[in-house]
């Protein structure tokens, strides 16, 4: 693709990365086939190759953002499909963060956008917060049918029944390795996630104590950035991400780290990224470390390899690929391979590709887009016959739960159960059929 933008333009990092990827663009509209947006509605302008367009348009004319620009660009769900599906390899991902921001910076939006968009930036990202928002949304469910508006709806939607109590295992504190020590590795135990499920983590570290490794909890490390990163506010995104940096890298520099490992997929894609945000910055050297020890718990049990798997039942495991793994990290085989290694019967439903519509924040800001999005997914999976849904995303985990009475866990909780760990919480009542056979 042809671009026209001035010196001075240029001069700015980001708009000379944006340029490489308008660039490499051949107009092919293979990114078409794959997006869901384009899928549900059917209109160039929310595939990604229209949405490019809107973008070089805004971007090289220094345009004050219009409405319809805005529209279809918040309703890009950043699953990245596109950048898979790419002949060309357009990294799609940095423009459309690029063009966030930008639209953060120029557009003004309405009123209740502005105070949906601000209470989610000071909540969501803080637990105790989240906590405490999640207790006010459950008290008020009841009454959401009297709600005009459809965001507010899916948040209080959102609460689940019941609350986990906190675990004591996501404060700072090393966990020793309860064999021959092989790595040191640190945790992020996540925001949302440790309101939402702490199952996950406490199934994380037996897991990880069990094949060698000292797991550590770092001190002063929170949310990983990423849910204002895909809202454009670059300075709250920035500040938690350099937080966590600097935290990071006392313990890389002291004891030593490993690997960084993510049970979280969304925050992984944001972290493995960390290097790209702050290339041209104090912090440069130091995120790209941070970034290249990166890696998914399933990566890293793919490297280690699971011991004496012989523990769990061989349930039938549909797998739901969470978009920001297998599209966002690309690590598409390591978790259906560990699963198939402990004994479970993995299928997979048609369009896995296609994203299930929790996406961030997506739910709550595009909740009817979102909302068909959920019903093909949860179709595909429950025409499998599975007696539970596996992902390794707390989102997706949500977003299929909501709309499905099929058990859903995140895969290391199946591979901690299946190499000595307890069952579940989400399967104690799943109990398959004796075999007269």
């Amino acid at each position: 693709m042809q671009t026209n933008f001035d010196t001075d333009q240029l001069a700015d990092a980001n708009t000379a990365r944006s340029n490489e990827i308008l660039r490499s663009c051949v107009h092919c509209g293979f990114c078409t086939a794959t997006c869901p947006t384009y899928k549900v509605l059917g209109d160039e302008l929310d595939s990604p190759r229209g949405r490019i367009y809107l973008i070089k348009d805004m971007l090289e004319n220094a345009k004050v953002p219009d409405a319809k620009t805005v529209k279809h660009i918040d309703r890009c769900l950043s699953c990245l499909s596109c950048m898979t599906t790419c002949p060309s390899g357009v990294h799609y991902m940095h423009l459309v963060d690029h063009a966030r921001e930008y639209i953060e910076q120029h557009y003004k939006r309405r009123w209740d956008e502005r105070a949906l968009r601000w209470l989610m930036a000071r909540v969501l990202p803080y637990p105790e917060r989240f906590r405490l928002a999640l207790k006010g949304a459950k008290l008020a469910r009841p009454f959401r049918k009297l709600i005009p508006d459809a965001r507010m709806r899916a948040m209080l939607e959102m609460a689940p029944a019941r609350l986990p109590h906190r675990s004591q295992n996501d404060r700072p504190q090393t966990f020793a390795a309860q064999n021959n020590r092989q790595k040191r590795v640190a945790l992020l135990v996540g925001c949302a996630q440790r309101a939402l499920n702490t199952d996950i983590n406490d199934a994380t570290i037996r897991l990880l104590r069990r094949h060698g490794c000292d797991v550590v909890i770092p001190r002063d490390v929170g949310c990983c950035g990423a849910l204002t990163h895909h809202m454009g506010m670059t300075d709250k995104s920035h500040a938690m991400a350099a937080a966590n940096i600097r935290a990071l890298v006392v313990e890389l520099d002291g004891a030593g780290l490993d690997a960084v490992v993510i049970n979280t997929s969304g925050c992984g894609t944001t972290v493995k990224d960390y290097g790209h945000m702050f290339r041209n910055g104090p912090l440069a050297a130091d995120a790209a470390r941070i970034s290249l020890l990166a890696k998914d718990i399933s990566e890293l049990m793919g490297e280690i390899g699971l011991v004496d798997a012989t523990h769990a039942e061989p349930l039938r495991v549909a797998y739901h690929a969470a978009c920001s793994l297998q599209h966002g990290q690309q690590v598409r085989s390591q978790p259906k391979d560990l699963l198939k290694g402990a004994g479970f019967q993995v299928v997979e439903p048609r369009y896995g590709h296609i994203c299930c519509g929790s996406a961030g924040t997506y739910n709550l800001m595009q909740p009817e887009i979102s909302a068909q999005l959920k019903t093909r997914k949860v179709a595909t999976l429950e025409a499998l016959n599975p007696e539970v849904v596996s992902a390794g995303n707390i989102g997706c985990m949500m977003q299929i739960g909501s709309g499905s009475g099929i058990p859903i866990t995140h895969t290391v909780e199946l591979l901690d159960w299946a190499t000595g760990g307890p069952k579940p919480p989400s399967l104690q009542n799943v109990n398959r059929p004796a075999c007269h056979c």
